[in-house]
């Protein structure tokens, strides 16, 4: 212990405050990097939020004591990774985040009592808005929606009926399907009383129109005459390609289909009468019968009967047997009718166009080369029977059909480089790379600091200083000491002592290299300037000197 003090105190005090801010330091910086390389690792617990969302969720975070890192202005949360599933469970209990706009919860705290019919009405279509987008954001490739219904009330004594309509913008990632915009413009038609899936209009982030609200309702019109015959086309084609690949081989054969679509709409109405379908609708007859000389004679008109005297009344005899009757009768036939109603939808094939492009047979040969061999007539015929079969051929339609047998252009395969060695065992994702990237920086930052500060500033504070009787003698510039001939005349022998001992209190040579302090050169200066002529004299005998 004895022999430990001694050491200690040998230091001095300004050596050991400087072993104590060094100790301090160092403490710190392993502090920090222990601190930071045992830190738990931060992952996204959610992404893309609005700031309404970022801001409940960092005050839930806050009321739990978790710690958190936001990143991307906000629209990030980190979280420890042990801890990502029970906060993602308990947010959702809480019904965060709710995807920046406002649903049904609207009702939840409002004011039954005090509020009117009007904002009743406001608020139902604030919240049917809200629930549409977040619906619409459940959507793959769909990053945020916005959507704005028009639904108009009916005025009093009108009998026209305005149509609802709707507008729904998107922020996408890449972009949408056109399935997917139909399904979209269908999904919010569905959800809305009243409104048509034509009426309702998407635009994405850059202002491009992906649905039109103003078209027809005719699905054939326009894109969508366009999707279906693609997907004709694609059904056709992928038909093809599996019959003909199962002959020869997969790769091996190239399908091309075009189809011809009718998108017009026919309506026909036709009226048919059959002349020998009669049926009888009515009848009507009538008969009438009246005897002669009821009222007034019915005999002949002659002179003796028209003489006075004469005897009408056996005159009339022979014509009383005579009567009078009258038949009418009335028959209305129905002819038998047909009204025929026909509707020719859009969407009718009228050719269809296919070109099969097979590729030929190989061999090798003696020296193991490949050896092209194209394919028989009778083979190519087959193919093209399939083909037909397949598609529905009908001469009578205009539709053309080629399969043609060439060689097809050699590619050179890319190699897939798939790791063998034990590497491909883990699985590393992105974070655990940049974990390790991040671990290794810290680890080399320290070696750094062990190295290049902390092992050069120990070994200058344990080294004690050099004793005076261990330092070397130090002797005043050649020229100036009693070993010279020509100084002992200029300068006397007590005061070469003293300028000794001036240059050797001044003088300090560092670890036995020579270097000179500056006070020591100031004095040396001075002392040239007040003797010149005797440091001419010097400096002349270093030249001979050195020249001998």
């Amino acid at each position: 212990m004895q022999g430990f003090f001694d050491f200690v105190k040998s230091l001095g005090a300004a050596r050991l405050a400087a072993m104590a801010a060094v100790t301090l330091a160092l403490i710190g910086f392993f502090s920090f990097l222990v601190v930071r390389m045992s830190a738990p690792q931060m992952v996204p617990l959610f992404t893309d939020l609005t700031v309404e969302d970022s801001s409940s969720i960092v005050k839930d975070l806050e009321r739990q004591a978790i710690k958190y890192e936001l990143k991307s202005d906000g629209a990030t949360v980190m979280v420890p990774k042990d801890q990502v599933a029970r906060l993602r469970m308990k947010l959702a209990e809480a019904g965060l985040p709710k995807g920046g706009g406002v649903g049904y919860e609207i009702f939840d705290k409002s004011d039954a009592l005090g509020a009117t019919t009007f904002i009743q009405n406001i608020n139902h279509l604030r919240a049917l808005e809200g629930e549409l987008a977040r619906t619409i954001r459940s959507i793959d490739r769909v990053q945020a929606a916005r959507v704005h219904l028009v639904l108009p009330e009916r005025p009093l004594f009108s009998r026209d009926k305005v149509e609802a309509s709707a507008s729904i913008v998107l922020k996408v990632r890449g972009a949408l399907e056109p399935q997917q915009i139909r399904a979209i413009r269908h999904l919010a038609a569905s959800a809305v009383n009243g409104l048509k899936p034509e009426r309702v209009s998407i635009v994405d982030e850059t202002g491009r129109l992906l649905a039109d609200g103003a078209k027809s309702a005719n699905a054939l019109e326009g894109a969508g005459a366009d999707e279906r015959k693609i997907a004709y086309e694609n059904r056709l084609r992928g038909e093809v390609e599996t019959i003909v690949s199962s002959i020869v081989g997969p790769g091996h054969a190239r399908v091309q289909i075009t189809a011809d679509f009718d998108v017009n709409r026919i309506t026909q109405t036709s009226d048919k009468f059959d002349p020998d379908g009669r049926v009888v609708r009515s009848s009507q007859t009538r008969e009438e019968q009246s005897p002669a000389g009821e009222g007034t004679p019915q005999g002949p008109v002659s002179v003796g009967n028209e003489l006075p005297g004469a005897d009408r009344n056996a005159n009339a005899a022979g014509g009383a047997r005579d009567q009078n009757r009258k038949s009418e009768e009335i028959v209305n036939y129905e002819i038998s009718r047909v009204t025929k109603t026909e509707v020719i939808e859009a969407g009718r094939v009228n050719r269809i166009s296919a070109a099969v492009l097979v590729d030929g047979i190989y061999s090798k040969n003696d020296k193991g080369e490949a050896v092209y061999q194209p394919r028989s007539k009778e083979e190519i015929d087959r193919i093209a029977a399939l083909v037909r079969s397949a598609i529905g051929f009908d001469a009578k339609r205009g539709d053309q059909l080629e399969v043609v047998n060439l060689r097809f252009a050699e590619t050179t395969p890319v190699p897939i480089n798939e790791p063998t060695n034990w590497m491909s065992v883990f699985q590393f994702t992105k974070d655990d790379i940049m974990r390790g990237a991040e671990l290794g920086v810290m680890s080399l930052l320290g070696l750094i600091v062990l190295l290049m500060v902390v092992r050069p500033l120990v070994r200058r504070i344990i080294t004690p200083d050099m004793p005076e009787a261990a330092r070397p003698a130090l002797a005043a510039p050649a020229g100036i000491t009693n070993n010279g001939g020509p100084s002992v005349a200029i300068v006397g022998a007590e005061e070469q002592v003293a300028i000794s001992n001036r240059t050797s209190a001044m003088i300090d040579i560092a670890k036995v290299q020579g270097q000179v302090h500056a006070q020591s050169v100031q004095k040396v200066g001075e002392i040239a300037e007040k003797n010149p002529h005797e440091a001419v004299s010097i400096i002349r005998n270093w030249l001979h000197e050195e020249a001998a």
